[in-house]
Parts: C-alpha cells; structure tokens; sequence
C-alpha cells in the first residue's frame, strides 16, 4: 500500500512540476521575443543615423568658408547638431588668408557652430607648413586652432616638436609650448 501511495505522489509531482516548469518556461520567451524586437528596432534606429560621402559647407559672418568632407558621418543620438566623422579632409577658406587643409582619421562635428576637433593622424597643411598630431581642436567662434598630442611642426627650414601649438587664426598669432614647465620645446634646423 505504501508503494501504491508514494508512486502516485512522485507522479503527482513530477506532473506539478512539468506543469510549473512549463508556464515559467513559456512566460519567459514571451519578454525575450519583445526584448529581440526592441533591439532590432534600435538596431535600425541606430543604421539610419549612418550616412556615407559628407560633405559641409558654412560661412561664417567675417567672409570665411568652411568645406568638410568625410568617407562617413554618424548623427550623435543624444544631440542632433553634433556629427562623428570617419576618413575626415577639411579645407578652411580664410577672407584675408591662405587655405588651410586639415585631414585626420575622426572627426567631431558640430553643424550648429562649425567647431570640429579632429583625431588620429591629423595633418594641417598651410602654405609651406604642415603640422601632424594626434589631436586639433578647430573653432570658428574662438578664431582658434589648438594642435596637441605627439606635435611635430615642419617647414622648409625647421622641424619642432611640441606638446601643444595653439594659432589664432584671425591674428595668425601662434603660442607653442609643453604641458610640462621643466621641457623645452625642440627645434630643430634642416639647413
């Protein structure tokens, strides 16, 4: 008898438990089904804010123009005004001055000021001088542009390697120095 009773309690409770493990079981796929179908969704939300082949072009009230181009731009989601470039050339049109060509690897694009900081192998180009780095802050609104990180200036007679080189680009007024008060900046004679 004691057989008979405790075989029909093991079935009871294996069927409870198939039963529990079931319903718990098909709970759970519903939400993760939704999960997938949110993340598709951003997915695609976040591919739209790809686009290839960019270019920008702005005038600034003094007369100035600012041409961007770059392989790819991305719409920062979190303010619309802000584009993430790839494969970045920007050519700078002073009124009063020569071109500036600045190329680099990224770039950080505001459509609302025209600002731009440029990163990774970072090459400016002005006249007979270049200047590479990894790092140029530019700013139509400041009249500035701060070269830094791993800065090396060359030009026909000179090679200088600094930690930042900061040029109004109004005034042409140039400050270059090191982070550290203790080094000195390298100058270096090619002739």
């Amino acid at each position: 008898m004691w057989k008979k009773n405790s075989f029909k309690v093991v079935l009871i409770l294996t069927f409870l438990f198939l039963f529990i493990f079931s319903y718990f079981n098909f709970k759970q796929k519903e939400p993760i089904k939704e999960i997938r179908d949110s993340k598709e969704q951003k997915e695609e939300v976040y591919k739209s804010n790809i686009t290839k082949n960019v270019n920008y072009t702005s005038q600034d009230i003094n007369g100035n123009t600012y041409i961007i181009d770059a392989k790819i731009g991305e719409v920062d989601i979190n303010n619309s005004s802000i584009i993430f470039l790839t494969n970045v050339k920007a050519l700078i049109k002073l009124k009063d001055s020569n071109n500036i060509l600045i190329t680099s690897n990224f770039g950080k694009y505001n459509i609302d000021t025209y600002d731009t900081i440029f990163s990774k192998n970072v090459i400016a180009t002005y006249l007979d001088n270049k200047i590479t780095s990894e790092y140029l802050d530019f700013s139509i609104d400041r009249n500035s542009m701060i070269i830094s990180k791993n800065v090396v200036y060359n030009n026909m007679e000179n090679i200088l390697n600094s930690d930042v080189v900061e040029i109004n680009i109004k005034t042409k007024d140039t400050k270059i120095f090191m982070h550290n008060i203790d080094e000195k900046v390298n100058i270096k004679s090619i002739n």
